[in-house]
C-alpha cells in the first residue's frame, strides 16, 4: 500500500483516465464505448449506479463510477459450470469479494450439491419448480422472505411485490432498510410522504444547499455538475461531513474541455464544517437556538398556516443548553452562527442529505430538526427550495414505490385487493433486521434476493452470514457471483440476469423496463448489447416464472407477463396513485414526473399539517448500556463510521485504490487524526486491530488495519465498508427505522501484534 497526499480536486484528467481503464477491462471496450453515450440518455438506459437525476444539458450523462458499473456489468467475462465443476463453494468462501465478483457474469441457472459443496447446472423449469415446492411446503408464508436490491426495476418490483403478497405475506426486506429507511420514517412523519420534495431543476433556483452527511464525489459523482453549476452562479454550497471530501472542496468537469486539460477546478463550497459523527443534530439545534436568541427571523405566516406544534418545538429548543450542542456537534460556536445566518439570509435554500445522516441511532430526530428548520422559514414548496434526501441504487427508491414495503398502507392494499379480487395480507411483515433474525433463528426458511448481496451488505457480517446460511431454500436472482451465493447448507440455487445495458428480447418484441430516481422522476429503460449469455432471463421473466410454478395463474396470467412489460405497465397504473397513461408518458424524453404532495404545500399527516418534532437532543450517541460499558474502559474509546471509497460502489469493489484520499493498493486502512494516534500511541502506518463495544458478550473484531492520518474530529475514525460490517452489532439499529447505526461505532483500538510477527517472519 502507499499513501499519497489526497487527490487536490474530483474530475479531470485522473477521473477520465479511470474510466478508460475499466473500459479496457471489461473487454468489451467498442460496446461499453457505445453504452457511455446512451446511459441515462433518452431511449437509453438508466444507470446501473446512482439514483441523482438525468440532465437535459451536456453529451456525455454519466460519471466516473457510472462508467465503472456499466463495465463492471458488461463484460465478456463468464463464469459457469466448467467455473464451479473446479471451485468448490468452501474453496469459493475464502477468496475476497473483490475476487469473486471479477470472475465475470454468471452464464447459466445453477444449484447447489451440499454432497460434493459445488454448484452444477440446473434447467430453469426445474429451478422454478423446487422453488415452488419449497414455497408451498412450507407451513406459513411467513416463513418466506422476499428480499431486493435498488437494481430492481418497476416493473420487477411490482410483480415481485404481487407475488409475495398473493403468496400471503409483507416479509419484504429491502436494501432501503439500510441505508435510508431513516429518511422514510421521519419525512413520512413530518410531511407526510417519505421521498424529497425538490426537483433536479430546483438546483438552478436555490442561493444555498446544505450538503449534510454525503461525500457526492464518490458516492453519486453527477451531483457535482449540479453542485458545480450552482457555485459558478454565486449559490453559496454549505458542506458539513466530519472527513473532508474532496468532491465538496475542488471539482473539475470532466465535460469541461479547460477544466479537463488544465489545473483550473470550480470552487464547490462556501464554508465546510466537520461536525463529530452523530452531531448533526446537534449543528441545528444550535442554528435554531441562535437565530430565536437573535431576533425575529422565521416566517410566522407560513408556520401559522401550514404547521403544528411549533409552540412544543420552541419550548425544547430553549431548553436545550449551549453546552450540549457545543459538546454534541463539536464545532465552535462561531461556526454554528455562521452555518445559521447562511440559511437564515437565503431566499430559497435546500437541504440533502444521505447515509452520513441516516446510519445512526437518533436518525430520524436529526432529520425531523432538518425539516424543523425549512419550516421555520417556509422553505419547502417553492422554486429552489426544500428537502432532499439523496438516494442511493438507481431504482431504490421506485421500489418503494411499486409497494417493496413491509409496512404496506392500507391504501395501497384495498387498491390491489379491488383490482385483483384477491385478498392481501395486512399484517406488518419483516424488514432486514427482522428477517436476518428469523433466518437465524430458523423461524424463516426461505429466502429469494432479487438482487443484491445481503451476506456483505447487512451488518454483524457471522452472524448475518449465519442467518442466511440457515434458510432451507436460498434463492439468488444475479449477475455475478457474490458472497450471498456462498452462505449455503442445504437447498441453493443462482439464476443469472440480465443487466440493464443488454437486450431483452421477447416473443413481444424488445422490452423496456422503468426507474425512479431521486426526484420521483420515472424514466424508460432499454439496454442495447447483445446478453453475454443465451442461457440468462430478465428479472420480470424469472419471477413471472417463480409465480406462475407456485400460484398458478392467480390472481394473473403470469406467463403472459413474463414476456410483456407493457402489460405490467398497464397493472401498475390501475394499482399505484400517478401512473395513469403510464404507457403512453414513457414517450416523454426524460420520462415524467409523479408530483410531490408536500412540495405543492399538501400535508398527508395526521393532524393535516407539517409536524414540527419536539425531541431533545440525545443524551449520548450510544445505547445507554453501551455508554455504561464504555466509562469502564481504561484506555481511549473512538467513534467509528463506514464508508464506501472511490473504487467501490455499495459492495461491489472496482479496485484497491481511492485516488480522492490518497490511498493506492489497499482497503484494510483506518484513517485517523493525527493528534489522537500520537496521544495514543500510534504512528502512521501502524497496523491494528479495532474491537468494537456492545451490550451483549460476543467479541466482534477485524485485525489488519493500517493507521492513515487524515483531516478528522479528534475522537472520530473513519475505515471501510463492508470490511467494517462485522464490528455492528445486529442489534444496534436506528430508532424507528431499524437501519444499522454504521456511522457511530464505539470501538477500542491495540496494536495488532500478531499481524506484524507475521509479516516479519514472512
Amino acid at each position: 500500500m502507499t499513501i499519497s497526499k489526497k487527490a487536490e480536486k474530483a474530475g479531470g484528467m485522473p477521473s477520465l483516465k479511470s474510466t478508460l481503464s475499466r473500459l479496457l477491462e471489461s473487454r468489451k471496450v467498442k460496446d461499453n464505448v457505445k453504452n457511455l453515450f446512451r446511459v441515462n440518455q433518452d431511449k437509453g438506459f438508466d444507470c446501473p449506479g446512482c439514483a441523482w437525476g438525468d440532465s437535459a444539458e451536456g453529451v456525455f450523462q454519466f460519471c466516473e463510477n457510472g462508467a465503472k458499473a456499466i463495465a463492471w456489468e458488461s463484460t465478456n467475462k463468464t463464469i459457469g459450470r466448467d467455473f464451479f465443476a473446479k471451485h468448490s463453494v468452501s474453496y469459493l468462501n475464502k477468496q475476497s469479494d473483490y475476487w469473486l465478483e471479477y470472475q465475470g457474469r454468471l452464464a447459466e441457472p445453477l444449484q447447489y450439491n451440499p454432497v460434493t459443496d459445488h454448484y452444477e447446472p440446473i434447467g430453469w423449469d426445474e429451478a422454478f419448480k423446487c422453488i415452488a415446492v419449497k414455497l408451498n411446503s412450507l407451513t406459513s408464508p411467513d416463513e418466506a422472505e422476499f428480499y431486493t436490491s435498488g437494481r430492481a426495476s418497476n416493473e420487477v418490483a411490482y410483480l415481485y411485490q404481487l407475488m409475495g403478497r398473493t403468496f400471503g405475506t409483507n416479509n419484504f426486506p429491502d436494501c432501503s432498510n439500510m441505508c435510508h429507511e431513516a429518511s422514510g420514517v421521519a419525512l413520512n412523519t413530518s410531511i407526510g410522504i417519505g421521498k424529497g420534495t425538490v426537483t433536479l431543476e430546483d438546483f438552478d433556483h436555490a442561493d444555498c444547499i446544505f450538503v449534510l452527511g454525503q461525500n457526492p464525489g464518490t458516492n453519486h459523482p453527477r451531483m457535482l455538475n449540479s453542485l458545480r453549476k450552482a457555485a459558478k452562479r454565486g449559490c453559496k454550497i454549505v458542506a458539513f461531513n466530519n472527513l473532508k471530501e474532496v468532491g465538496l472542496e475542488r471539482f473539475a468537469s470532466p465535460q469541461v474541455p479547460t477544466e479537463l486539460l488544465t489545473p483550473s477546478a470550480t470552487q464547490i463550497s462556501h464554508a465546510y464544517f466537520s461536525p463529530k459523527l452523530g452531531g448533526d443534530m446537534a449543528v441545528i439545534r444550535g442554528m435554531v437556538k441562535y437565530l430565536m436568541e437573535d431576533g425575529d427571523h422565521f416566517n410566522h405566516q407560513f408556520i401559522e398556516t401550514h404547521t403544528a406544534q411549533y409552540d412544543e418545538y420552541c419550548q425544547q429548543v430553549k431548553e436545550t443548553s449551549w453546552d450540549m450542542i457545543l459538546i454534541q456537534s463539536g464545532l465552535e460556536k462561531a461556526q454554528i452562527i455562521q452555518a445559521a445566518n447562511l440559511f437564515a439570509n437565503s431566499k430559497n435554500c435546500i437541504a440533502t442529505w444521505a447515509m452520513g445522516i441516516t446510519q445512526h441511532k437518533h436518525s430520524v430526530d436529526t432529520i425531523k430538526e432538518i425539516v424543523n428548520l425549512h419550516l421555520l422559514f417556509g422553505q419547502i414548496g417553492r422554486k429552489g427550495a426544500g428537502l432532499c434526501p439523496v438516494r442511493g441504487h438507481s431504482n431504490v427508491q421506485g421500489n418503494r414505490t411499486m409497494g417493496i414495503n413491509e409496512k404496506p398502507a392500507l391504501r395501497f392494499i384495498e387498491n390491489l385487493q379491488k383490482q385483483f379480487k384477491t385478498e392481501f395480507p395486512k399484517k406488518q411483515g419483516h424488514n432486514v433486521y427482522h428477517a436476518l433474525n428469523a433466518l437465524h433463528d430458523k423461524r424463516s426458511k426461505v429466502l429469494i434476493c432479487l438482487g443484491g448481496n445481503i451476506a456483505a451488505a447487512a451488518a454483524d457480517s457471522k452472524f448475518t452470514q449465519q442467518a442466511v446460511k440457515n434458510a432451507e431454500l436460498n434463492v439468488q436472482i444475479s449477475t455475478k457471483l457474490n458472497r450471498s451465493h456462498l452462505q449455503v447448507s442445504q437447498h441453493a440455487l443462482i439464476l443469472p440476469c440480465l443487466g440493464r445495458t443488454e437486450i431483452d428480447l421477447t416473443p413481444k418484441g424488445e422490452q423496456q423496463i422503468t426507474v425512479e430516481d431521486t426526484f420521483s422522476m420515472v424514466h424508460a429503460s432499454q439496454g442495447r448489447t447483445e446478453p453475454v449469455s443465451e442461457n440468462i432471463r430478465s428479472e420480470v421473466n424469472i419471477i413471472a416464472n417463480i409465480a406462475h410454478a407456485t400460484l398458478g395463474n392467480k390472481p394473473v396470467d403470469w406467463l403472459s407477463l413474463a414476456e410483456d412489460n407493457h402489460q405490467v405497465r398497464n397493472l401498475i397504473a390501475k394499482s399505484i396513485d400517478g401512473f395513469d397513461n403510464f404507457n403512453a408518458n414513457l414517450a416523454q424524453p426524460g420520462g415524467f414526473y409523479l408530483g410531490n404532495s408536500a412540495a405543492t404545500l399538501r400535508w398527508k399527516t395526521a393532524s393535516g399539517f407539517a409536524e414540527f418534532s419536539a425531541a431533545s437532543l440525545p443524551d449520548d450517541i450510544f445505547p445507554e448500556r453501551v455508554s455504561e460499558k464504555i466509562k469502564q474502559q481504561k484506555q481511549t474509546v473512538f467513534t467509528l463510521q463506514s464508508m464506501r471509497s472511490h473504487d467501490q460502489y455499495n459492495t461491489t469493489v472496482y479496485g484497491m485504490d481511492d485516488r480522492y484520499r490518497g490511498v493506492t493498493g489497499e482497503r484494510k486502512v483506518l484513517f485517523m487524526n493525527a493528534k489522537d494516534a500520537n496521544r495514543n500511541g500510534f504512528s502512521e502506518g501502524d497496523l491494528v486491530k479495532i474491537t468494537s463495544i456492545w451490550q451483549d458478550n460476543i467479541t466482534r473484531e477485524i485485525s489488519g488495519f493500517k493507521v492513515v492520518f487524515y483531516d478528522i474530529p479528534g475522537g472520530d475514525l473513519a475505515a471501510y465498508y463492508p470490511e467494517t460490517n462485522p464490528l455492528v452489532p445486529i442489534d444496534s439499529v436506528g430508532d424507528k427505522s431499524f437501519t444499522p447505526t454504521s456511522k457511530s461505532i464505539a470501538v477500542l483500538l491495540e496494536k495488532d501484534t500478531q499481524i506484524i510477527q507475521t509479516t516479519h517472519k514472512n
